[in-house]
């Protein structure tokens, strides 16, 4: 299902331009256009999903192709360590409601994260 009014799936069918780092049918990675670290990548599923919980309830296989293509590109990248960040509600950060993890890597990161 794609959202007609959602930022994400207007990327994952080519109506909004980005800086697609990797696609698959089921999984989409892109630049983050504000991005928090030097690698700063968001993976989303091409499918609309609220949010990582709905996917992993909905489409357990299809939350670990995110993680898999996470992990993939992070070793693409030559990246030794790196973080997935997941917001999951207003209240936690989350601004896109369209599933999405944020792949951050090339610095060091504090903890707790915030």
């Amino acid at each position: 299902m794609v959202k007609m009014d959602c930022l994400f799936c207007k990327i994952v069918d080519g109506t909004i331009p980005a800086s697609v780092v990797k696609q698959n049918n089921k999984v989409t990675a892109f630049n983050d256009i504000s991005p928090q670290a030097p690698t700063h990548i968001l993976v989303i599923p091409n499918q609309h999903f609220k949010n990582m919980g709905e996917v992993s309830e909905s489409d357990p296989d299809l939350a670990g192709e995110i993680l898999k293509m996470a992990s993939q590109i992070a070793k693409e990248y030559g990246l030794d360590s790196w973080r997935i960040n997941i917001n999951t509600g207003e209240s936690a950060g989350q601004s896109v409601f369209h599933a999405h993890i944020h792949l951050l890597g090339g610095r060091v990161f504090a903890w707790p994260p915030g």
